[in-house]
């Protein structure tokens, strides 16, 4: 009935023909060498170099509270508003406006052990995401961290009035 039925390399690859004309990533397969599952997606694109993690501990170093983030997230948006809530500044990174956002976030994902944003940093350390964040303010424990930053991390008018600087 369906002679073609009857070679197996035939059928696997209208299957994997198919999976990927249907996720759509045919032309990034071309573009950049994306490959799809789910909703993992996997690039041939090189670790990141040495240079995108010396950014961000210089960032980190430097600032007392900094917010690793992408302007669509939810998540990124909580954590700004626990922030905001408090009157604290901080330093933005958003990674989606960033040049080397992907090579960063790579980066961040190899020096915190989470690809997720928001990555917040309080005084040197990442101390989790948006519901992290958020949780700890609960608890009462968030200004005491902000609290403990060293003077080169804080402004000379304290915790201020919750602006941030952006950096691209």
């Amino acid at each position: 009935m369906f002679p073609f039925v009857q070679k197996p390399d035939y059928c696997l690859w209208l299957i994997f023909l198919a999976m990927f004309a249907r996720g759509g990533c045919l032309s990034r397969l071309a573009r950049d060498g994306c490959r799809r599952m789910g909703n993992f997606t996997s690039s041939s694109a090189s670790l990141p170099g040495p240079g995108c993690s010396q950014y961000v501990q210089e960032v980190v170093s430097h600032n007392c509270i900094v917010i690793f983030s992408k302007t669509t997230c939810p998540y990124c948006r909580m954590a700004k508003n626990v922030f905001n809530e408090i009157g604290a500044n901080y330093k933005v990174i958003e990674l989606d406006e960033h040049d080397d956002g992907r090579r960063v976030q790579e980066a961040l994902a190899q020096m915190t052990g989470a690809r997720t944003v928001p990555r917040v940093f309080i005084n040197g350390n990442c101390i989790g995401g948006g519901s992290d964040t958020q949780q700890l303010h609960q608890q009462g424990k968030l200004l005491p961290l902000i609290e403990q930053c060293a003077p080169c991390c804080t402004s000379s008018e304290g915790l201020g009035s919750g602006h941030f600087e952006a950096t691209k």
